[in-house]
């Protein structure tokens, strides 16, 4: 019966449509940031998407777009995955990053799954919802 029960339930969460967190996606965007932390940009480079290497072309190129278009990753102070989202065929993961001056961003990581695991197809800084106290 207990079996049955379990059974039941992991079986109605899966048909209800909720998107399960993978846990690989977290893992690849946990590897960037940590490779970022320190300088290891072409290890970072690797956990980008075949087209994201072929836009920039090179690490080096790849390294200015983060260290000035993307700071609070590239030394971020906290960081906490959110929730993952289908949107139009496509697994984004959005990410709460604060950076060395205590300011919070929310970033939607969208994600390729390759035949080497999961890559980072883009990233992209989200509006912050307004908080009224």
């Amino acid at each position: 019966m207990l079996k049955t029960l379990k059974m039941t339930v992991i079986a109605a969460v899966m048909a209800g449509g909720a998107w399960a967190q993978d846990l690989g996606i977290q893992n690849t965007i946990r590897g960037q940031i940590e490779a970022f932390k320190v300088d290891d940009f072409d290890a970072a480079f690797a956990f980008a998407s075949p087209n994201i290497q072929r836009i920039f072309g090179s690490v080096a190129r790849f390294q200015q777009m983060v260290t000035t278009g993307y700071p609070m990753v590239w030394r971020p102070s906290d960081v906490r995955y959110l929730e993952q989202e289908e949107i139009a065929g496509d697994i984004w993961q959005k990410v709460l990053i604060k950076d060395q001056d205590g300011v919070t961003h929310v970033l939607g990581y969208r994600m390729l799954e390759t035949e080497d695991g999961w890559k980072i197809n883009g990233v992209q800084l989200l509006p912050q919802p307004d908080v009224n106290a």
